[in-house]
């Protein structure tokens, strides 16, 4: 008698349904408390439920943006702390938005495991849902797919999409940008999630470092120092894009300063940034010096302390530092525009003039 042929199951194949309903029981909490007002149903349908408040809005304008986080992944994977990644994924889109005017609203993610860790994927959840609460967004919905043996053991990728709104009339578009405006720079909170490519050939590839490696200078590891979670700006800007004319914001991701700032520009004008208005962070001083990499290079992989520029009219500009200061942000001098040719010109400190 032949003997009775095994039955498969999803789970054989490494796909572990009951794990992942297990996540989504562990991150409900998480998710419910970044809802606003206008989030309909509950975690668990087909689609996320948002209903727009357009009485608050004479031409609402709704403004979309995607991002993930990038190989910064990768500390996350070699610490094994998941904590602070979902924050990266969530401002890499809210900051994105912001820059055109838009009040983020909700958020969706997307995760891609190897094999679903139901405690894990919680932590990367929880902080996406608690960075969307900071930024003033829901989060509405999101989808974790197990997909065994296509990622590395232990491995995931995280992307996010983000919806918000704004008035036809305060949408920021660069049009307004013109010779003499005023560049304001806000500080980052570190790296944030750009050149991380460069970031790991520096540190594991020259300089033979582990995440582990404790660096004087930081004041803790290798790792810890550079899983600091991307900042969040819209709590700082959406106030000053009430209040204010503001004529252009960059938010300062790959490309740094030369690739970036020049997207808001108009074809005759340069933006002229003064290299010495701020310190660079440590942080940045010991990359450039560990991989001898050159000062245009720094200033065109990463944000080098300045995550947000704004572009103020002179006219308001001192109303902006005013409204800045009273509410304890630090800001940065960082330049003018002036005529030219759509370019960032980079002046002073290691530039000279």
């Amino acid at each position: 008698m032949s003997e009775e042929k095994k039955q498969l199951t999803y789970a054989d194949a490494g796909v572990d349904i009951d794990a992942g309903n297990r996540a989504v029981e562990l991150m409900k909490d998480s998710v419910r408390a970044s809802y606003r007002p206008e989030v309909i149903g509950d975690l668990g349908g087909f689609g996320g439920l948002f209903a727009l408040d357009t009485k608050k809005y004479k031409e609402p304008i709704l403004v979309s943006g995607t991002d993930g986080v990038g190989t910064k992944l990768k500390f996350a994977f070699l610490t094994n702390n998941h904590s602070t990644i979902g924050q990266d994924a969530v401002a890499m889109c809210v900051n994105d938005i912001l820059v055109q005017g838009a009040e983020p609203l909700f958020f969706l993610d997307y995760i891609a495991v190897d094999k679903v860790d139901s405690q894990k994927v919680a932590d990367i959840v929880k902080g996406v849902a608690d960075a969307c609460r900071e930024s003033g967004c829901a989060l509405i919905g999101g989808e974790t797919a197990e997909m065994h043996g296509f990622y590395a053991k232990d491995e995931y990728d995280i992307a996010g999409f983000c919806v918000g709104v704004a008035e036809r009339s305060k949408m920021i578009t660069g049009e307004k940008v013109k010779a003499g405006d005023i560049l304001l720079g806000l500080p980052s909170s570190g790296v944030h999630s750009n050149g991380f490519s460069l970031v790991r050939k520096i540190c594991f590839d020259v300089m033979k470092f582990t995440v582990d490696t404790p660096i004087p200078e930081f004041g803790c590891t290798l790792g810890e120092k550079l899983l600091t979670p991307t900042r969040l700006y819209p709590k700082t800007c959406l106030p000053l894009i009430q209040k204010f004319d503001i004529h252009g914001m960059v938010h300062i991701t790959g490309g740094g300063f030369y690739d970036n700032i020049p997207r808001i520009l108009p074809e005759d004008c340069d933006a002229e940034v003064r290299a010495d208005a701020w310190d660079v962070p440590v942080v940045f001083k010991k990359l450039q010096e560990w991989g001898n990499v050159s000062d245009k290079e720094m200033y065109r992989t990463f944000n080098m302390g300045v995550g947000m520029v704004l572009v103020v009219d002179p006219a308001e500009a001192d109303a902006v530092r005013k409204h800045l200061k009273d509410n304890g942000e630090t800001f940065y001098e960082l330049g003018k525009v002036i005529p030219g040719h759509k370019t960032t010109v980079m002046k002073g400190g290691v530039f000279g003039e």
